[in-house]
């Protein structure tokens, strides 16, 4: 599963360096004890640096509550083509339901391992993926601004190329990222819970699901069996997701307007309560409508990712999986999960958009 970007857009003129105070000028000078002259980043490169340190921050603190939506997102498709009455009766008597329902559950099961897992994909898809987005739009921002004259459209456009490019190159670790979140110990996955076939998947054909040991095997063992069109599952769906970033960017950066932050305000160091408040307030009303719009796609897209199956054999494809999802779980099952979205997405969103503004404020200080 791929992040949703909060996309904090930021005017060109909020990259204007500050100039420091009661500081000498030492940017040309030698270092003191090395014949080496310093030099600052530029404004592009702090800006590709705070994105990615703002989303690997914002990924690993709200690890637990994505395995909980991931698992929930999930579980049904062991539904699919399913008729024996007693295991859709044993799916309703061991499916997660609700955000601490299903924390605990996965405490009680797998203890602290199972809240964290899929984190070392995180660790490794995060930074990369904040980074080349955050760049992209920067750089798209400042090309579109000769064409596009509407700051709104431009946000959207913005939005939409860089999403599509750090989509695309990402994907492969998401997908073994969310096949790493669904699986237990001892060889299981969260489908053993609901059945008595230990590796059962839930695919059409009763398809044996693979056993991960761990990213770098998830990776090898997905490419052997499955081929290289593994790694991009779901992407399609991903794709239609980019409407959520188009949705949330021109409204964020509208809320900020309305909202009177200004980044100039910071001092690099130091963000006034007032601000920050504003800036939480902001990405999360922003995060909220556009979740509730675009939220299906995330369903059909983990439906997607976990599909395991021989490399010569057909897998399910998009429209069959929405068909799906809507003949076994109706309109419902195109939200599971989508409060701990909720719950996940919105701290994510405000750690991710505070700290980036802090982080680009302070390196453009320091730097």
């Amino acid at each position: 599963m791929s992040p949703e970007p909060p996309v904090p857009a930021l005017e060109e003129r909020k990259f204007a360096r500050k100039p420091r105070t009661n500081t000498p000028n030492i940017i040309d000078e030698p270092h003191p004890m090395r014949d080496v002259h310093r030099s600052r980043l530029t404004d592009s490169q702090i800006v590709t640096l705070s994105g990615g340190m703002a989303g690997f921050m914002a990924g690993v603190i709200v690890c637990p509550l994505d395995v909980t939506k991931t698992r929930l997102q999930a579980q049904g498709s062991f539904l699919r083509n399913l008729e024996d009455p007693s295991k859709i009766k044993s799916f309703a008597q061991h499916r997660y339901t609700g955000i601490l329902k299903t924390l605990g559950m996965i405490w009680n099961e797998e203890g602290v391992r199972g809240l964290y897992r899929g984190l070392v994909p995180i660790t490794l898809g995060y930074f990369p993926t904040w980074m080349i987005y955050f760049t992209c739009y920067e750089n798209f921002k400042k090309m579109y601004s000769y064409v596009i004259k509407d700051d709104t459209i431009g946000y959207f456009a913005s939005a939409i190329s860089s999403g599509a490019f750090s989509t695309t190159l990402t994907n492969p670790i998401w997908v073994v990222k969310t096949r790493l979140m669904l699986q237990m110990d001892n060889g299981r996955t969260i489908y053993d819970r609901f059945g008595d076939t230990v590796g059962a998947a839930a695919t059409p054909g009763g398809i044996k699901r693979e056993y991960y040991n761990g990213t770098l095997d998830a990776f090898v063992k997905m490419y052997r069996s499955e081929g290289l069109r593994s790694f991009y599952r779901g992407l399609l769906p991903s794709y239609f997701g980019l409407l959520h970033v188009a949705i949330q960017f021109p409204l964020y950066e509208n809320f900020k307007k309305i909202f009177k932050i200004d980044s100039q305000s910071f001092d690099g160091k130091y963000m006034g309560l007032d601000q920050f408040s504003k800036l939480v307030l902001s990405s999360s009303m922003s995060k909220i409508l556009a979740s509730a719009v675009t939220y299906p796609h995330e369903i059909v897209r983990t439906r997607l990712q976990i599909v395991n199956s021989d490399a010569s054999k057909p897998s399910a494809g998009l429209v069959r999986t929405v068909v799906s999802i809507y003949k076994t779980e109706g309109m419902r099952g195109y939200y599971a999960g989508f409060l701990v979205n909720l719950a996940r997405t919105l701290p994510a969103s405000a750690i991710t958009l505070v700290s980036f503004e802090f982080f680009k404020n302070y390196l453009q200080e320091v730097l």
